[in-house]
């Protein structure tokens, strides 16, 4: 089998082999097929597509170049929930604990940020003692015994899945359906889910900015992970502005705790029960989305939710007295108010420059070098089609310095004020098939 012969079937449009797809991604991890040929095969995916049988094979090639993890010592069905990115995205620390309190086992493996905001690991580090350095036998142990822990990546988990990201990055082919509904759902399966629950944004802070290609790689990744045996469900969100109010780590672990209880904000509230009521469903804890729904509802009222949240904290080494002390964590120096310059309604936030306004402060990381602050960020006031009053607080600063004329700049630039405007709808579609 020769790589030129691959590269050339593509480019005429024909459908590669189960044995053509493993030989070129075999060949690429163990580096006996060169940069320049697997860049011309990803161009020639880029323009002529795969079936969903080529999408499933490539993606399971990828899952099989590297070690995977075996989660099978955990009882019950393991679901696994993927967000696309976006800011302020506090979802994985609400929906952990929430549904674990229903009994689905939620075996988390989760990174660091890069870029506007902290991963879900500097969020948790907010919490005095936290760590996510537990052995595997822990791991597989908390989730048995109280079914909610979160890991650090790691292994090598997917190599090939890395060089090929890697290479489209350079090559203008990032925006490939196939490549990308491969790359993350690769990453799911070799991190050891039964089930997965994908949360694909669209809107301008997302990486799919129409609801039409959002879709698409919904619909894509679903059937991916249906054909190889794993059920997945997708839900499209809005990410024309940030989740929720609070931008930065303490801030959000803060606002996930206020969601537990039931008190957070409306749009993170929704979605935490859109995507957890999927998640219910799939460990086979309820029936129908509704019936899941009611159930997550409950536990938000009788506070198993916040219960189980304190037990998560307390699991891997972290004060879970934070629950009902949110002060005891990382506080800002300085609190400023940003008051609005005109009256009128919010009608547009661009949610990744507020992220960039959050990382000058320190709540990001620039290069995986950086230190993050934990105590700052921002909280949005107000949402789009809020009214606001001229002089009227529309976002609070925490910092940890005095100055932060930049950050308001930021500010003022990428929120604007209209004479009208109406809220963005958070949930766009759920897909199932």
């Amino acid at each position: 089998m020769r790589m030129v012969d691959i590269i050339a079937k593509k480019r005429d449009g024909k459908e590669l082999t189960t044995e053509e797809i493993k030989f070129f991604i075999n060949g690429y991890t163990d580096g006996s097929i060169p940069d320049y040929q697997v860049s011309a095969l990803a161009m020639a995916i880029f323009f002529k597509d795969m079936t969903d049988r080529e999408r499933a094979d490539l993606t399971m090639a990828m899952v099989e170049s590297g070690e995977t993890i075996d989660l099978s010592a955990i009882q019950g069905i393991k679901v696994d929930k993927h967000s696309t990115g976006g800011v302020g995205d506090t979802t994985t620390l609400v929906l952990g604990p929430l549904v674990a309190a229903l009994d689905v086992p939620v075996a988390k493996m989760s990174g660091r940020g890069l870029g506007h905001t902290g991963g879900t690991i500097d969020k948790l580090e907010a919490v005095e003692g936290f760590h996510v350095e537990i052995t595997k036998e822990q791991f597989i142990d908390i989730v048995n015994r109280d079914k909610v822990a979160v890991i650090g990546q790691t292994g090598n988990l997917t190599p090939a899945d890395k060089k090929i990201y890697a290479l489209r990055d350079v090559t203008g082919t990032v925006n490939s359906i196939p490549l990308i509904a491969s790359s993350i759902m690769s990453k799911k399966i070799a991190a050891g889910a039964d089930a997965i629950v994908l949360d694909v944004k669209t809107g301008a802070g997302a990486f799919m900015k129409t609801e039409e290609d959002a879709k698409e790689l919904a619909h894509a990744m679903v059937r991916i992970g249906n054909n190889v045996g794993r059920q997945t469900m997708a839900v499209i969100s809005d990410m024309s502005q940030p989740l929720g109010f609070a931008i930065g780590n303490a801030l959000e672990v803060k606002e996930a705790i206020d969601t537990l209880k039931g008190e957070g904000p409306e749009d993170l509230t929704e979605l935490v029960l859109v995507l957890g009521s999927q998640m219910v469903v799939l460990a086979k804890k309820a029936n129908t989305l509704e019936e899941a729904r009611e159930m997550l509802i409950e536990v938000m009222k009788n506070g198993k939710a916040t219960e189980k949240f304190k037990e998560f904290l307390s699991n891997q080494g972290g004060d879970s007295s934070i629950v009902d002390n949110p002060e005891k964590m990382p506080q800002a120096k300085y609190v400023i108010d940003v008051p609005a310059k005109t009256s009128g309604v919010i009608s547009n936030i661009v949610a990744d420059e507020i992220g960039i306004a959050a990382m000058l402060l320190g709540a990001g990381r620039a290069t995986k070098e950086d230190e993050i602050d934990l105590a700052v960020g921002l909280m949005l006031r107000k949402k789009v089609g809020d009214a606001v009053k001229e002089g009227e607080p529309f976002v609070t600063i925490y910092a940890n310095r005095e100055n932060v004329e930049d950050v308001k700049a930021k500010i003022y630039e990428n929120i604007s004020i209209a004479e009208t405007a109406v809220a963005p709808k958070l949930v766009h579609t759920v897909i199932t098939d």
